[in-house]
């Protein structure tokens, strides 16, 4: 037998997923040039056929999807597009030429914007493209085999919200984002998931392996007429040890296991026992929209449901990490502001987040987060909101408490004078920004990936410094390197004792901790 080949590729997803390859085709190649749809008409039509389409599958999935496919509505719905292809019509064109050359301008604008925001927008560019284009040539887009690896340039969200994952199952893709909708909802679903692999030959229905991890796709040469490889169940599927995520080092020392939380279905099939806690919960994945933001009632029921799961175990609940790259749909906002500072800039989003969260915290061990500071001053504004929330619900006899009130330091600002945040009960290092402003790249760049690994050193001597000028206060680390193996002895090093990180991650984080001492260092006879 044949040595298997081993592609090196760039994680976006952890875990590991064997299966047959899926080659993703160009869509309708053959139906363009023989479409002999030519009118305005059509193309109204079929843009309807895409939002009807969009609308049903926005109906099965969670906060996370859509959000994805209300900005994908939009777009759709935007007379701005309809009536640049209208021109071409009106210019002679053929509707679906027009459609696909008014689409491909647009999302060429996009892969060439210097904001990121813009560019991450360019796969949902040609999602929309694909799904008008299916319905005016009458090729519906189609889904492929539960359990195999997707293969292609990128993926379209909306093919990834329609696919069963639940027979597991990878992607690999030539190019890709790791900080693209597709991986963003990979991560939060356990799909194992790599990118930049360069263009690669493989047949269709060969099997293949996604190694997330590690970031390599292994491309298995078996014996003709041999049986296919057994597909591995994902990471996700491992049954986390019931040791409520309190460890200790091979000398003694506590650590602590959370996980991060994006939607709300991520918990039901994780029991509490598995984890201390959760040590992040984005909750700007679950207020997906304006009308969520000024629902007090609904982020309460959110929260409450959270900590009721947690069965008295901590739960940090971020704020609404909105702006900037992370727009929320309905909100018009200046690219500059985002996390804390939009927060601060629309209090009236904000003290609707805070009542829910002050009457939410009597349910539970309710820790909030801020995001995206800066300056000690962000830290005290705040705690001013919540001091008069918290007298308002007073004086209304609403039951509530006062909880926690931490920071992400994710700023390299912030981290550097940490010492100056009297205002914070609590620090989480956010990492992954962290690492963009440190290495003064955006996570679409093509070598942003590269970049940051050889960064890591830099980002770990910052982490060293500033775990030191955090002083008493608790910490812990949130980031995607909390959830990477090959950094937990030098994290343990640094002076991390918590960490948090996607559920699909525990078991490798427990693995690296066995054998280690509090300072990373190996315990003797290991």
């Amino acid at each position: 037998m044949a040595a298997p080949l081993r592609l090196k590729a760039t994680s976006a997803s952890p875990g590991v997923a064997s299966g047959p390859a899926y080659i993703a085709e160009p869509p309708a190649a053959a139906a363009l040039s023989q479409s002999a749809v030519s009118g305005h008409a059509e193309l109204a039509a079929a843009i309807e056929t895409a939002i009807d389409e969009l609308q049903n599958l926005a109906t099965g999935t969670d906060a996370e999807g859509g959000d994805i496919i209300d900005f994908q509505l939009e777009v759709l719905r935007d007379p701005t597009i309809v009536e640049m292809a209208g021109a071409r019509i009106d210019a002679g064109e053929n509707v679906v030429f027009a459609w696909v050359e008014t689409l491909d301008g647009y999302i060429r604008e996009l892969e060439s914007a210097e904001e990121e925001q813009l560019r991450a927008r360019a796969v949902d560019i040609l999602d929309i493209k694909n799904r008008v284009l299916a319905a005016l040539t009458g090729t519906p887009v189609k889904d492929f085999p539960a359990g195999s690896i997707y293969v292609g340039k990128d993926m379209e969200p909306s093919r990834f919200l329609a696919h069963d994952w639940s027979a597991g199952g990878g992607i690999a893709l030539y190019a890709g984002s790791a900080a693209g909708h597709v991986a963003l909802l990979a991560r939060s679903r356990s799909v194992p998931m790599v990118i930049g692999a360069g263009r690669f030959v493989t047949a269709g229905g060969q099997h293949i392996r996604v190694d997330g991890d590690a970031g390599v796709i292994v491309l298995e040469m078996g014996k003709e007429g041999a049986a296919p490889i057994r597909p591995e169940l994902p990471a996700s599927s491992t049954v986390p040890a019931a040791d409520d995520g309190i460890l200790q080092t091979a000398d003694g020392a506590q650590i602590l296991l959370s996980i991060n939380l994006n939607a709300l279905d991520e918990i039901d099939g994780i029991a509490a026992t598995a984890a201390a806690g959760i040590g992040l919960m984005r909750s700007e994945f679950a207020v997906a929209s304006l009308a969520d933001a000024a629902n007090e009632e609904k982020q309460l029921a959110i929260y409450r449901r959270v900590l009721d799961w947690a069965e008295g175990r901590s739960v940090t609940i971020r704020m609404l990490d909105v702006g900037g790259d992370k727009p929320l749909p309905g909100l018009a906002a200046s690219p500059a502001l985002r996390g804390i500072r939009l927060l601060l800039a629309r209090p009236e989003i904000t003290r609707v987040q805070v009542r829910a969260l002050l009457r939410a915290a009597i349910f539970g061990n309710l820790r909030v987060m801020l995001p995206m500071v800066t300056f000690p001053s962000e830290v005290d504004d705040m705690r001013q909101i919540f001091r008069e929330e918290a007298a308002e619900l007073a004086r209304r006899g609403v039951p509530h408490r006062f909880p926690s009130i931490g920071m992400m330091v994710e700023v390299p600002a912030a981290a550097l004078m940490l010492e100056q945040f009297e205002g914070a009960d609590f620090f989480s290092f956010g990492t992954n920004d962290l690492a963009q402003y440190l290495i003064a790249s955006t996570r679409e760049d093509v070598d942003f990936a590269a970049h940051r690994e050889k960064a890591e050193q830099a980002v770990l001597r910052l982490l060293v410094y500033a775990v030191k000028l955090a002083g008493s206060k608790p910490l812990s680390i949130c980031g995607d390197m909390a959830g990477d193996p090959r950094l937990t002895a030098e994290l343990l090093a640094a002076g991390i004792r918590h960490f948090s990180m996607a559920p699909a991650q525990l078991p490798a984080i427990r693995s690296a901790i066995v054998g280690l001492n509090a300072g990373g260092t190996k315990a003797a006879g290991e």
